[in-house]
């Protein structure tokens, strides 16, 4: 089975009753792309360039028009230029990741997961429970930080963000932390609020850490659907964001979410989220991704 066998793109299985390329397959294939949440633009413009490749090469197979679609979809995503898991550098530089979302898109968890997979590796991991307005959300952080073995810095809740980012990153300093990995709020009574927090906590780590190796990671659920969208420019707008991590797409996720964002924000995806166990986050392979978008039936 493929990493991401389990997504439900309503073009998937599209090809296996393939009669030939007029007005009806093109107009039936925007349609299923649509509900694929790609968007309406995007996928307009997708059919769009699939016409006129199948009109200027005389395409006429299910095959080889579903390889051109495959190239079309493929070319949307931005290549990443640093590896999923940032590596030290020389020196000994830390790596500080700040992990940002709305609530209940799986921050938690994948910061749980990028811990265990550091640690795995060899590396001394420090989390800071920034996210000091959910209720629980510093327990929850506990729980994986007992379980991967790492670290922990937490305030009071209902505390002040920043202060613990700043905290967090002090005792990185005394411990010589190898890897610094922040959580935060993903609302905070409204969206000014939350905002003016993260610019807050962004520039503290740019003047206790300037050194570091920098990554802010966008979490979205797959199943969100065009709100994803919606949050990842939001959060774009302050946040510089380096990378998304796409989550739940273990379940009814369509996950077509991923090229709009990456279309028109220009972000690489770095992570999906294919399972609850620590293996589950896994590095993204936009062919493997494409390849389940467009599968067959039997396939």
């Amino acid at each position: 089975m493929r990493l991401f066998d389990k997504i439900k793109a309503s073009v998937r299985g599209f090809f296996d009753d393939f009669t030939g390329a007029n007005d009806e397959f093109f107009d039936e294939l925007e349609e299923r792309l649509i509900l694929s949440d790609l968007g309406a633009e995007l996928s307009s413009n997708c059919v769009e360039q699939l016409r006129e490749r199948v009109k200027s090469k005389g395409l006429r197979g299910a095959g080889e028009i579903k390889d051109e679609l495959k190239d079309i979809l493929l070319a949307i995503f931005t290549p990443s230029e640093s590896p999923p898991l940032p590596s030290l550098k020389e020196g000994g530089n830390a790596v500080v990741i700040l992990v940002i979302g709305v609530n209940g898109v799986g921050k938690t968890t994948t910061i749980g997961k990028l811990a265990a997979q550091y640690k795995q590796s060899g590396k001394k991991v420090l989390l800071v429970a920034g996210d000091t307005f959910r209720a629980a959300a510093a327990d929850q952080l506990a729980i994986w930080a007992e379980r991967s073995g790492s670290e922990l810095v937490r305030g009071p809740e209902g505390g002040d963000p920043g202060a613990v980012i700043y905290d967090g990153l002090q005792a990185a300093k005394a411990r010589s932390s190898d890897v610094v990995i922040c959580d935060t709020a993903g609302r905070l009574h409204n969206k000014t609020n939350l905002m003016k927090e993260l610019e807050k906590i962004n520039r503290i780590i740019d003047r206790e850490m300037p050194e570091a190796t920098r990554e802010n990671l966008l979490v979205i659920d797959a199943a969100t659907g065009q709100n994803g969208l919606i949050q990842a420019k939001q959060f774009t707008e302050v946040t510089g964001v380096t990378g998304l991590v796409l989550t739940k797409l273990d379940g009814t996720a369509k996950g077509g979410i991923v090229f709009a964002v990456t279309e028109q924000l220009g972000i690489p995806v770095k992570y999906a989220g294919i399972g609850e166990s620590v293996a589950d986050l896994v590095e993204f392979d936009a062919e493997d991704f494409v390849d389940a978008i467009l599968a067959g039936n039997g396939e």
